[in-house]
């Protein structure tokens, strides 16, 4: 038995350790009195403050969370919950105060000290401070070069500022954190930036710089549109109109569905090299291989009636209008036939009837992230930042595509 007397005692002393351990964490001596550490997370202020967040009450929140920051001056996550709270009503000198408080605290530890300037740093950034917003995400990634909050942070500010080079290479450091099914994503946001430099280099003039931008960018992604388009121009720009062509051509390809974005390049190139007919048949190919296109139909009406044949114009912006009744554009195109034609009254009475219960569609292309609305198709949205996040939103045809003819 007294073999086991010297385990038994050191077995009782781990305990009675991890005992005053678990005290020492919990609780803590305050003016002479001992102060629960657990008191601001368990009291029901706390919780009542989390239920008003979650059904976003701002304002109850802050209230409750207040109180249960009165509990206990030291309780780091709810300071900085509340530091957030007051950055999201807008009351940014107050969250910058909170949060810089918070870096006063001597026994901050490395990860919190991180994460309480990860929070300033988004408390700059929402008053405009760009600077020590640039600063603070710097710090934070010094001390945790994987925070990837930071890095998205930073990477945001740098295409705020059009610092695109920046940009890029803080999203080469963030794709190299992230998980292989999120490769696509990034690969994308990369040929967006590379093609923003390859802009830059064309307002310098270097295009050999800006061609290895653009093709770059699709080397990255083979959807990146905005890089077939511009690469295409620098072409024209040296004169390689057949290069240009070529490049347009590609684009049809691989993105059918953004070919509108380069019909008018494509017109003026035939025209220019005395071929319109290959404009011609290129929208017919596209409307035989889909039929539910009407931007195809809508350029090849324009094209006609800029050839004088407002009536072939106008049978195809009829079959334009049955997929897409909304888009004002083909109404436009489709009065301006009309004048050419001089109101035929079997025309007028055709297009009234097709359009008698559209709603004109001013603003069609909206954001999936944020919902902002715009008027053309942009590849990186104003209001959240996010890149290649617009759609165009459509209502279903005014009737069925079967019972039209082109």
């Amino acid at each position: 038995m007294t073999a086991y007397l010297p385990m038994l005692a050191t077995l009782l002393a781990l305990l009675a350790g991890l005992a005053v351990g678990k005290a020492w964490e919990r609780y803590k001596l305050r003016d002479g009195k001992w102060i629960d550490r657990r008191r601001a997370r368990q009291s029901p202020h706390y919780i009542l403050g989390l239920n008003f967040l979650v059904a976003n009450q701002i304002d109850l929140a802050i209230e409750e969370l207040s109180r249960a920051a009165g509990l206990d001056a030291d309780a780091l996550e709810v300071h900085m919950i509340l530091g957030n709270l007051y950055r999201e009503k807008g009351q940014v000198g107050k969250a910058i105060t909170v949060h810089q408080a918070l870096l006063q605290r001597p026994t901050l530890r490395k990860l919190e000290h991180a994460y309480v300037l990860l929070c300033l740093g988004l408390d700059y950034k929402r008053g405009g401070f760009v600077d020590r917003a640039l600063e603070a995400f710097n710090e934070v990634l010094r001390l945790d070069p994987r925070n990837e909050y930071a890095l998205v942070n930073l990477q945001k500010l740098h295409e705020e500022q059009h610092q695109w080079s920046d940009a890029y290479d803080t999203r080469k450091r963030l794709s190299k954190l992230a998980d292989i099914d999120e490769r696509p994503q990034n690969q994308a946001i990369l040929a967006f930036l590379e093609n923003e430099i390859g802009l830059e280099a064309i307002r310098r003039k270097d295009y050999a710089e800006a061609i290895r931008r653009f093709e770059g960018a699709i080397d990255l992604d083979k959807r990146a549109v905005p890089a077939y388009l511009n690469l295409g121009d620098v072409r024209v720009a040296q004169g390689q109109d057949k290069e240009a062509d070529a490049i347009w051509a590609k684009l049809i390809d691989v993105a059918p569905d953004r070919a509108y974005l380069a019909f008018d390049r494509l017109e003026a190139l035939a025209i220019r090299t005395g071929s319109p007919d290959r404009f011609t048949r290129l929208c017919k190919r596209l409307i035989d291989e889909n039929p539910q296109d009407w931007r195809a139909r809508l350029a090849l009406s324009r094209h006609l009636a800029a050839s004088e044949r407002p009536r072939d114009a106008l049978d195809l912006l009829f079959a334009a209008l049955v997929q897409n009744p909304h888009a004002l554009g083909i109404h436009q195109a489709i009065w301006r036939a009309l004048g050419q034609l001089r109101h035929e009254p079997i025309l007028v009475d055709r297009y009234s009837e097709l359009t008698r219960h559209a709603v004109f569609y001013l603003d069609p292309h909206v954001c999936l992230r944020c919902r902002y609305r715009s008027t053309e198709l942009l590849w990186q949205c104003p209001h959240c930042h996010d890149w290649n996040t617009f759609v165009e939103e459509r209502i279903a045809p005014a009737q069925d595509t079967t019972e039209v003819e082109v």
